[in-house]
């Protein structure tokens, strides 16, 4: 079994082709379809007629500005941005006041007044209490200042808010829809074509060949089928690395649990081919076939777009015997809507279920018709 196992692995090292094309594909369609994880950033340019502004409590607090990213620049490089339409508005700052320059008549613009207005006032406020507050001495006024700012951060009343969502209501998430369709939908091909040596070697009589030796046959069975499932494991491992450390989607610090519970699909879909193998007769029935189920259980399965806007009670019974529609629910339950273990074990019991009964089947079709 070792034997199998290292032979496969250093014929996947000599070519790795259709494992790097669809590893890429996945990434590729998931990165243009899908974003980075989060909504883009709005780019704001300021200019500070004075220095002392851009240092001052209002050019601080705009830098830190979570919502928005407030960049310094010149006045003629932000009435460039403004022009070509880089920006949707931008702003002059001067010690008493702002003036507000509006490339994109849009929400955010009056969003991005309100933030400069309220730290303007914010500002005024601090300069008439320490006008009215008579301290002389530098010290004194800065201590006073420090206290009045560390008040505001830490006020008298809390205001705490929270949501509830209804029982027929749903979360939708670009990033994370395309990312785990596109995901579960390639790593159908890639386990089902190392699935394949098994009909091919096996139709050739490479099989007869090798249980003469002292390898058996359940041996040569569990060493193909391990090593297509680590690879198609491998393969979704790697797309959630590079999202995660590369692209900074961070699956809501959910990341180990949905490397861990995706097993269950990767090995229902092990079995699947497997099972598909034991149908199909020739090599080319299977190129035939595996194309039109995985597209089909990507569409079925909410792959390609959420399953809850499908009204057609058919394909909705339909999705309920499809793998992939249980993949997206436990990694949608992880991520998007941060489900417990407990609330993923229905789809992962239906999961091993179904892996279990189709590897049964197939390697069962398959002894019986002697393929």
């Amino acid at each position: 079994m070792i034997g199998i196992l290292l032979a496969r692995i250093r014929l996947f090292i000599r070519k790795p082709l259709t494992f790097v094309i669809f590893t890429g594909m996945s990434i590729g369609f998931a990165l243009v379809l899908g974003g980075s994880g989060g909504p883009a950033t709005v780019q704001v340019p300021l200019y500070a007629e004075d220095q002392e502004v851009q240092n001052s409590f209002i050019g601080n607090a705009l830098v830190e500005n979570e919502t928005y990213s407030f960049d310094w620049t010149s006045k003629a490089e932000l009435e460039e941005i403004i022009t070509n339409g880089k920006a949707e508005a931008g702003a002059i700052l001067t010690n008493d006041g702002y003036q507000l320059i509006v490339g994109v008549d849009s929400p955010n613009a009056a969003l991005i007044e309100n933030t400069l207005s309220d730290l303007y006032r914010k500002q005024h406020l601090e300069e008439e209490i320490m006008t009215s507050s008579g301290l002389e001495n530098q010290a004194d006024q800065e201590e006073l200042l420090n206290e009045l700012r560390l008040s505001q951060e830490s006020p008298v009343f809390s205001i705490s808010n929270s949501h509830f969502r209804g029982t027929n209501t749903w979360m939708y998430d670009s990033t994370f829809q395309t990312l785990f369709g596109f995901t579960l939908f390639f790593v159908i091909y890639t386990i089902a074509y190392n699935v394949l040596p098994i009909l091919i070697e096996k139709k050739d009589g490479i099989w007869d060949r090798i249980i003469l030796s002292p390898v058996k046959k359940w041996e040569m069975y569990t060493a193909n089928l391990l090593y297509t499932f680590f690879e198609g494991y491998l393969q979704v491992v790697i797309i959630f690395l590079i999202f995660r450390y590369w692209v900074g989607v961070d699956f809501n610090g959910r990341f180990i649990e949905a490397l861990l519970f995706v097993i269950p699909y990767v090995f229902a879909i092990v079995a699947m081919s497997i099972f598909l193998t034991a149908l199909v007769k020739t090599t080319q029935q299977f190129n035939a076939v595996i194309p039109i189920l995985a597209i089909s259980m990507a569409m079925i399965g909410g792959a390609y777009w959420p399953i809850e806007i499908v009204e057609s009670e058919f394909l909705l019974a339909l999705s309920k015997i499809n793998p992939l529609t249980y993949g997206m629910e436990i990694l949608n339950g992880i991520a998007v809507y941060g489900f417990q273990v407990e609330e993923l074990l229905f789809p992962i019991s239906i999961l091993v279920i179904m892996g279990v009964v189709m590897m049964g089947l197939g390697i069962h079709l398959m002894e019986k018709r002697h393929v």
